[in-house]
């Protein structure tokens, strides 16, 4: 009897494991977006709702107002203007969110928000996160490879 449970038992491959691993970890991934900024798409948009950038240890270059434009609704946003390299091209926090009643979601990679038409919802670019946060790392062998 023990040979019958033992085999009914199913091993899990590596390519498996990795993706398990993946599906468990949705939820530390950043929530980026793309939204329209007067004309534009833009790309690699963060939406912090207050716990990831400090803004405190940047020097900012001064504020501008743009409109924002995201599923059909449309709010001036003022912009902190930094120089420097910083991955992301736009950082939404704390007073966009607000603003535009947001309920950001970073475990389902998703934003809710009300607009003249009902709920409307907004999906995080999720491989966008990954590539973004991608970790390099030294094999045991020296080789470089990223994860």
């Amino acid at each position: 009897m023990a040979r019958e449970s033992e085999k009914s038992q199913k091993t899990t491959s590596p390519s498996q494991k990795r993706m398990l691993m993946e599906f468990f970890y949705l939820q530390y991934d950043t929530l980026i977006i793309s939204l329209n900024i007067l004309d534009f798409k833009i790309k690699r948009v963060l939406v912090d709702p207050g716990t990831g950038f400090n803004l405190t240890s940047v020097i900012t270059q001064g504020e501008i107002l743009f409109p924002t434009y995201v599923e059909g609704v449309t709010k001036t946003t003022m912009f902190e203007v930094v120089d420097g390299d910083m991955g992301y091209n736009v950082i939404l926090g704390r007073s966009w969110i607000h603003e535009m009643k947001v309920v950001p979601s970073t475990y389902h990679q998703l934003l809710n928000f009300p607009t003249p038409e009902g709920i409307k919802k907004i999906k995080g670019d999720q491989l966008v996160a990954r590539e973004m946060n991608a970790v390099t790392v030294y094999s045991s062998k020296g080789k470089e490879t990223s994860k």
